[in-house]
């Protein structure tokens, strides 16, 4: 009997997934608990799964489509079988907004085409110096005509995409034309700024910019919606300290001379003391859970790892009871399958606390924005030499500012400082980690 493939809920923060791949094609066979397509979710690129025995018979959304939760997107059944009645309710099911669509359809394999200018190139005239059109996969004003998945695919493997030629409708680029550069040559080394700026031509008259429009990625919808529904309704406050941290990089860098493979940064120290401060001050690991505070037994810290999505947060899971050397290890690990987007759900959600980083790009100080339900989030900036008074003597420390980000239904400011103060204490004598 023929069935519906709807869209799974593969996170428990997913509300729609964008279908990266299709692992297998119309007419293939099909058996249950076969890897059927991979769906990018609001936080990784997952798996998903046929439920059922058959042949995949028609697929409804193409590659770098999005689809909402239980919105069909294929149909699996007999060979032979009228799957006829299926495909009027999966069309009766699509989203209203594709009545609005326009009346000729795109072409097979391409997906709505985007304008995109080659960022190294001003945009040139519609019309050459002979007058004639110029030819190839440019549109007017020098933007290059791609389809999203090829644009994306593109970037993944680093093609200039001047260096295509469109085959699609209009000379537009499509999957294929991306695919077939990727087996000719490898792809280019990202480029770095070494150039001068760019200066206007004399006499060049210069029409509006050129530009491109890319689909947003399901983490960067996620991104978008938590952030609308944290820093409007959550109350925040802020708390910020300055800390001296000439012994925690001591005791860093006597850690990896004695052991050069546990490659301990200062961030790993910082999830560490975190993690002890909250048990030692139960308040903060707290979240507001509506009519109730919710008191968490462990220090689960999120750590911010930027991707080329977005931010998600891999968790450490009760940090307080793992070494320096452990929680070293396990970040890396954690970054590496982040960025591949290699997570499962549950190593990013249900942190109890969070911590994001930015002073390895020489921000100072920053403020950032909780992550509900949590309680709080620590905002980190750059470690460096600053003249301080020690001792009634004007002398140069290591030190770093950092500021708390407090959700004040559940943290007030007198905990909030508390909890600064022992972080600070902690960090500022680090040999306390190693104490009874």
């Amino acid at each position: 009997m023929a069935t519906q493939v709807v869209m799974p809920k593969l996170s428990p923060t997913m509300e729609e997934g964008q279908l990266a791949r299709w692992l297998k094609k119309e007419g293939d066979k099909v058996s249950m608990g076969e890897p059927l397509a991979e769906i990018d979710t609001d936080k990784a690129t997952m798996e998903m799964q046929a439920l059922s025995n058959g042949v995949l018979r028609k697929i409804l959304i193409k590659e770098g489509e999005s689809a909402p939760l239980g919105q069909p997107i294929a149909i699996i059944g007999e060979a032979d079988e009228d799957i006829s009645d299926l495909l009027k309710t999966a069309s009766a099911a699509k989203p209203a907004q594709a009545a609005a669509a326009p009346e000729k359809l795109p072409e097979p394999d391409a997906t709505p085409a985007v304008e995109v200018t080659p960022e190294d190139e001003t945009p040139e005239p519609s019309v050459d110096t002979d007058g004639k059109k110029p030819q190839g996969s440019a549109a007017p004003s020098g933007r290059v005509l791609i389809s999203p998945i090829a644009a994306r695919m593109a970037a993944e493997a680093g093609i200039d995409l001047k260096s295509l030629r469109g085959s699609g409708p209009g000379g537009r680029i499509v999957k294929s034309d991306v695919e077939a550069a990727k087996t000719q040559k490898p792809a280019a080394p990202a480029r770095k700024i070494t150039a001068p700026p760019r200066t206007a031509q004399p006499g060049t008259v210069y029409g509006p910019s050129g530009y491109r429009d890319e689909p947003l990625s399901e983490m960067r919808r996620t991104i978008a919606r938590r952030l609308v529904t944290s820093l409007g309704p959550v109350p925040h406050f802020f708390l910020t300290s300055e800390i001296d941290m000439e012994r925690a990089a001591d005791m860093r860098r006597s850690i990896n001379e004695l052991y050069p493979d546990a490659r301990i940064s200062i961030n790993d120290l910082i999830i560490k003391v975190a993690a002890v401060t909250l048990i030692q001050h139960p308040s903060v690991n707290a979240s507001f859970q509506d009519k109730t505070v919710r008191f968490y037994e462990h220090a689960d810290v999120g750590v911010a790892v930027a991707t080329e999505n977005g931010l998600i947060t891999p968790i450490v899971r009760a940090a307080e009871l793992k070494s320096l050397v452990d929680i070293a290890g396990e970040v890396r690990e954690l970054a590496d399958r982040a960025r591949a987007r290699k997570l499962k759900p549950e190593e990013y959600t249900g942190a109890t606390f969070s911590i994001s980083n930015l002073g390895m790009f020489g921000i100072e100080e920053f403020t950032a924005v909780i992550n509900p339900p949590e309680g709080a989030i620590l905002a980190v900036g750059a470690m460096a030499p600053k003249p301080v008074v020690k001792e009634n003597q004007i002398v140069i420390r290591q030190t770093m500012r950092v500021t708390m980000s407090c959700d004040h239904r559940v943290i007030d400011g007198a905990v909030g400082a508390k909890f600064l103060q022992t972080f600070k204490q902690i960090m500022e004598n680090p040999l306390y980690l190693f104490v009874g």
